[in-house]
């Protein structure tokens, strides 16, 4: 809806609105109308009647805003858990809902998008813990990447600032905390603090001559460590290798390398996928599968495993990744002959490969886009299961597959980056002929 003729574009930049919100957008903020524009607003909740500020109002048919007052409040909000996240930093967006409601709101916008963006108002999806009843929301981060402010202190930055605040962020184990901050660094640095598998911390100085743009996603980090060098890294504290077991196998991981930031991620996501492949297509002698976007392997590893046990002889594994680093420790961890890495854009790279039978594929937050998607397609996979970390992207690529004749059996969401507004979805698709 366009904003009334009445209200130029800008008009509303500065003003204090009261506003009711009605629901949770994609991105955390919460959507009411006032005088029939779209409103979202940072830090307030679907059903709460609050005072906020405008700060952006660049488009005409909406604008965004700042609570200042809450009027009155949600029964689900809670006192800021994350300190840092209280004192202005953009890592825990939604550390002041309480745990359970606040995977209600993501279940919510999880089904609406498909339904709005991918055009798929049929499937159903619910987004879990991925620890269980009793998770805490605190301490399930196991790597981070800090900027360090003017007097040498690591931490977050301000959401949309360029300050940065010191205070400790509740996803970050303490004993991460214990361990960068035991010196000062360089201003205008960043710190790569990781905790593995064996609870050792590692803490690796980037200068900031060359360290590059902030992220989080797999693809930026690839790039990071591309551009940085280890020349210009300066290790502070633990190796220059991460040690991370999932199931059986243990992976040595550059400490600036990439690895899911949940420590219970890569085992729930690799069990997930054995147990959809074997719900919806059952692996069979033989099986071809494409591992795309598969870093170190992890999901390789989960599906050959799972064949053994149920005494299955898979044929080739193909792990597609840009980053040699992860396709490297994926050839040491799993050191099996019928596992063979491709290293190169998985748009460039599927054309040379066998017909798949089993299609995982993992990309980064911006999705795997129509090129990648019309590829596998067309490769004819008797599954494809899809990991995204972008509820809109994985949505997109969604559809995208139901056009090219797939259809979504189950998917699951996950609650990966608990008192944020990200969501891990998972869902399975064969095709819809079948």
């Amino acid at each position: 809806m366009s904003a009334p003729a009445s209200t130029p574009r800008g008009a509303w930049s500065g003003r204090e609105l009261e506003v009711t919100l009605d629901r949770l957008a994609h991105g955390g903020a919460a959507v009411g109308r006032v005088d029939g524009r779209v409103v979202f607003v940072r830090g307030a909740l679907p059903g709460e009647r609050v005072r906020a500020l405008v700060v952006d109002d660049r488009k005409a048919a909406f604008c965004h805003a700042d609570v200042v007052e809450i009027v009155e409040a949600s029964p689900y909000r809670i006192d800021p858990a994350c300190p840092a996240a209280a004192a202005g930093a953009g890592c825990c967006d939604l550390s002041f809902v309480s745990l359970p409601h606040l995977r209600d709101l993501k279940t919510e916008v999880l089904t609406d998008t498909l339904a709005r963006v991918g055009r798929l108002p049929d499937v159903e999806a619910s987004v879990r813990s991925l620890i269980g009843p009793d998770d805490p929301g605190a301490a399930w981060r196991v790597r981070a990447r800090l900027s360090v402010d003017g007097q040498g202190y690591p931490g977050f930055h301000r959401h949309h600032g360029a300050q940065i605040v010191a205070e400790p962020c509740i996803a970050l184990h303490p004993a991460m905390y214990a361990t960068v901050r035991d010196q000062r660094y360089q201003p205008g640095s960043d710190v790569i603090v990781v905790r593995d598998t064996e609870a050792q911390v590692h803490v690796v100085e980037i200068p900031e001559e060359s360290a590059p743009r902030r992220g989080h996603s797999r693809a930026t980090a690839q790039r990071n460590r591309a551009r940085s060098g280890r020349k210009t890294s300066h290790l502070v504290a633990g190796s220059a290798t991460a040690t991370f077991q999932v199931g059986r196998r243990r992976w040595e991981i550059p400490s600036t390398g990439f690895w899911q930031a949940h420590e219970r991620a890569p085992q729930v996501y690799s069990d997930t996928i054995a147990e959809l492949v074997a719900a919806h297509r059952p692996l069979s002698g033989g099986s071809t599968v494409w591992d795309l976007y598969g870093g170190a392997g992890v999901f390789t590893a989960g599906l050959l495993d799972a064949a053994a046990a149920g005494g299955v002889e898979l044929g080739q594994m193909h792990i597609v990744d840009t980053d040699s680093t992860a396709l490297d420790a994926a050839q040491t961890t799993l050191d099996d002959l019928r596992v063979h890495v491709h290293r190169g854009s998985a748009q460039a790279v599927v054309d040379g490969l066998p017909t798949p039978d089993v299609v995982v594929l993992d990309p980064p937050r911006s999705g795997a886009g129509r090129e990648v998607v019309e590829a596998v397609a067309d490769a004819d996979p008797a599954i494809i299961v899809h990991i995204g970390c972008d509820v809109a992207a994985f949505a997109r690529d969604l559809g995208l597959f139901a056009d090219r004749g797939y259809r979504v059996v189950e998917l699951r969401g996950f609650d990966a980056f608990p008192r944020t507004h990200h969501v891990e979805a998972i869902a399975a698709l064969v095709p819809a002929s079948g």
